[in-house]
């Protein structure tokens, strides 16, 4: 298939504007050669030219016409052939019947190069039409007057059209062409204006966003029908993305149930290491769950941010992770002494922690240790393992995205974990140490969020 490439709509609006007026110039300037008053002039110009080749002045100073094979067939084609040939040493050659109104014309158009001679519009007597004209011989100028119609040939014609192309149709061809070059650009810039402002918000929808769509304001009638269907399409993409979060509400609400019942039958179990396999499944199955319900609860603005004990918040999760760290192989280190108060959501500060440690368990080599400290405004959580390589330092916070496509997890936890810092106006950063990987949460010292400014945040985060 053959790529099309974009195109420019005002040179192709300039160029097609200017070749049909163009065309319809070049037109209605033949028609008017071919059934005006014009035509005569063609037609008595092909008279004048044949006796001008016929033409030649005696020794004796005499004008006299050679019977050449064109003037022979004019003859024959015009029986009423009537002309006058003047030179300027006053000799005249004359044949034929010459109307009466030019019999007597004479010297009178000495100092006219040329005229068209006849009737206008309206006129109740109409002279026999004619045609004067000084032309420049080898030995002198001479004057030629007829009003003999000479042969309609095509020569003449085009002689004619090409003429009148050259001297009137060009220079007004050029004008519009600079009329259009100025013009068409300042129409398509105004008439663009709708589109222009769709484009931009086009560029502001998002697929966390709901309810965005074109507006159809100083929109082209002709560009209407692809905005609406833009619009419609839209609309279908937000029904389709509510049914899904629904669904994938509905399915994390439902699935805690059996998750609860199913670690209480793996509990019973003897020890074993397919208990403690079945342990990790469970407590995978279980952070997926409240994962989902967490994405929806905080695009839903649904936070209620108090005063948080950051010692308290990491005891309380170190307490719930750890039989998971040691079932997987690692010593968990545990050292809060340092921690201070910060303004949180309790409920989304526990599962982004909550997060960091399982992303730790599945990713550091189920050896060493993972360390969980803490300081005045910050939490780390660092493991022994291999570590992040740098170019995927900044992918781990991209939704759904897994550093293996085998691993474990659903690539949600790390970018659950920036939206809820986000939220609380802090960061979350990844460092590799000597060995394995550390990660920070960082929040800001000594500030806290009012209504407003949660509210304002929420709604930045759907």
């Amino acid at each position: 298939m053959t790529k099309r490439y974009p195109y420019s709509l005002r040179k192709r609006l300039f160029w097609r504007l200017l070749a049909v007026q163009s065309v319809v110039l070049i037109l209605v300037v033949i028609v008017l050669i071919s059934v005006g008053q014009m035509f005569d002039y063609r037609s008595t110009e092909g008279t004048i030219e044949i006796l001008r080749r016929a033409v030649f002045r005696q020794p004796t100073g005499e004008l006299s016409l050679r019977e050449t094979e064109d003037l022979r067939q004019l003859r024959k084609d015009a029986p009423d052939l009537w002309y006058t040939i003047r030179d300027t040493q006053g000799h005249v050659l004359t044949d034929g019947r010459i109307p009466d109104e030019y019999a007597s014309i004479g010297s009178a158009l000495d100092h006219v190069g040329q005229a068209r001679l006849g009737w206008n519009l309206g006129d109740q007597d109409r002279p026999a039409a004619a045609r004067m004209k000084w032309i420049a011989m080898d030995w002198g100028q001479a004057q030629f007057l007829t009003g003999t119609d000479g042969p309609n040939s095509i020569t003449f014609i085009l002689f004619g059209v090409s003429l009148t192309l050259a001297k009137f149709v060009v220079p007004i061809v050029a004008v519009m062409a600079l009329g259009a070059l100025i013009a068409t650009p300042m129409v398509v810039r105004r008439s663009l204006v709708g589109i222009n402002q769709a484009a931009l918000q086009a560029d502001t929808i998002d697929v966390d966003q709901r309810g965005g769509r074109l507006s159809a304001n100083d929109i082209p009638e002709e560009v209407a029908p692809l905005m609406r269907a833009v619009n419609r399409a839209l609309g279908r993409l937000d029904e389709g993305y509510e049914r899904q979060e629904r669904f994938l509400t509905d399915a994390a609400h439902e699935l805690r149930t059996p998750i609860a019942i199913l670690n209480t039958r793996i509990g019973s179990l003897p020890h074993s290491a397919v208990k403690t396999d079945l342990l990790e499944d469970a407590a995978r199955l279980a952070v997926l769950t409240e994962q989902m319900l967490d994405l929806q609860r905080l695009k839903q603005g649904k936070v209620q941010f108090t005063n948080i004990n950051l010692g308290q918040l990491a005891r309380k999760v170190i307490i719930e992770m750890a039989p998971l760290a040691f079932a997987a192989g690692y010593t968990v280190q545990f050292e809060v002494d340092g921690a201070g108060e910060i303004e949180g959501d309790p409920l989304a500060l526990q599962r982004a922690l909550m997060n960091i440690l399982q992303n730790a368990i599945n990713h550091g080599g189920r050896k060493g240790i993972i360390s969980l400290t803490s300081g005045c405004n910050w939490i780390e959580v660092s493991d022994e393992g291999p570590g992040i390589p740098a170019d995927l330092q900044e992918r781990i916070f991209e939704p759904f995205f897994k550093r293996h496509h085998d691993g474990r997890g659903a690539g949600l936890g790390l970018n659950l974990v920036r939206d809820i810092m986000r939220l609380h106006r802090g960061e979350v950063t990844f460092d590799n140490c000597s060995p394995g990987a550390i990660c920070r949460l960082s929040f800001p010292s000594g500030g806290t969020a009012d209504d407003k400014t949660v509210s304002h945040l929420a709604r930045a985060m759907d």
